[in-house]
């Protein structure tokens, strides 16, 4: 068996002269939650149909477990998928949702419901299946449609954007139920979304799309401390992308020239020259004007009080920096003449 759940070589998806998907490959793990990431329109919910077996590649190949799947149908690939609605069916209670899959695939009846019951326990809704889907919450909804989906036994499980339909504060909690959920039952799953905290949140790997194509693909962590350029770095997370100049980088420090100033600050190891550098709003230190340990001057146009956090705009020669600092570091009026010190830079590809 292969050790990928999901492999693309080559896969293009066109819609006449646009190509939804261009020339796409990867490899998804095994066991692995894998979040695709990106702005609409970028191709990650077509990405999903085409591992879904709900469109067909126009080029390419697509394997689930090793097993060519390229021209089968979605009923043919053993997969199955949480729709953004949920889809269930309003007449029929939580059992006869859960089980209706197996019912329609051959299973008796009895034998169905008893797998529903099974998994419905399992999935934390034990005697709620005689309810209707109207009288259930929006998380308890979320899971019955999972149920729904991991009774068939499927050997990848889709989430298309499974959130959005709930508020806030239940979107965290459901988020981190699907977590647990996938790692307890070693679940491979593939997951779409358009929001960048829920990706953090979720997932051992993240591909980053962009018109139809991977900007970037790597662990959450990978892609937020190192991304290869300003698109990732925006879309991973606020990001400060400013023009300095490293005058030197041997790993671990560098010097950089910003804004007229020199500061020292971590950084990879880089060849000194000009190039675009990304700093995100949390590792830039504010210190009073006078510091002596000195840093690229500002001056703060806009405070805020977050709570846990301050939020800072910050007018500098390098241009307008977001800031984000601890509630119970020193505050900074509006209007403060302020120095930056940012703790780490990363350089952006041209």
């Amino acid at each position: 068996m292969s050790d990928a759940a999901v492999r693309f070589t080559g896969v293009t998806k066109a819609f006449g002269a646009v190509r939804a998907v261009d020339d796409v490959s990867f490899a998804l793990p095994a066991g692995a939650l894998v979040t695709l990431l990106g702005p609409s329109g970028c191709g990650k919910t077509t990405t999903l149909r085409l591992v879904a077996g709900l469109d067909l590649a126009t080029a390419g190949r697509i394997e689930i477990e090793g097993r060519d799947v390229s021209r089968l149908s979605a009923a043919e690939r053993r997969i199955a998928m949480v729709f953004q609605s949920y889809a269930l069916f309003p007449h029929m209670n939580v059992l006869e949702n859960v089980s209706y899959g197996l019912v329609v695939g051959g299973a008796r009846r009895a034998a169905a419901e008893s797998e529903a019951r099974a998994m419905l326990a399992q999935l934390g809704l034990e005697g709620l299946g005689g309810r209707l889907p109207a009288e259930l919450s929006g998380g308890q909804q979320q899971r019955v449609a999972v149920a729904r989906a991991l009774v068939l036994r499927p050997k990848v499980l889709l989430f298309d954007e499974p959130l959005s339909n709930l508020d806030a504060r239940l979107r965290r909690r459901v988020r981190e139920d699907i977590r647990d959920l996938q790692k307890r039952l070693g679940l491979s799953v593939v997951y779409v979304t358009h929001d960048q905290q829920e990706a953090l949140a979720v997932s051992d790997l993240v591909v980053v799309m962009r018109d139809g194509r991977i900007a970037q693909m790597g662990t959450p962590q990978q892609l937020y401390d190192e991304p290869a350029d300003a698109f990732v770095a925006d879309f991973m997370g606020e990001a400060n992308v400013v023009a300095g100049q490293v005058l030197d980088a041997p790993g671990g420090t560098a010097r950089v020239a910003l804004g007229g100033v020199t500061v020292e600050t971590a950084m990879r190891a880089h060849r000194p020259g000009a190039l675009s550098l990304a700093i995100r709003p949390e590792s830039i230190g504010l210190l009073p004007a006078d510091d002596a340990a000195g840093g690229l001057p500002g001056r703060v146009r806009r405070a805020a009080f977050l709570g846990q956090t301050r939020e800072y705009e910050v007018e500098t020669a390098a241009g307008l920096l977001f800031v984000v600092t601890q509630a119970a570091a020193p505050a900074h009026e509006e209007g403060a003449e302020v120095l930056c010190r940012p703790a780490r830079m990363v350089p952006l590809e041209a």
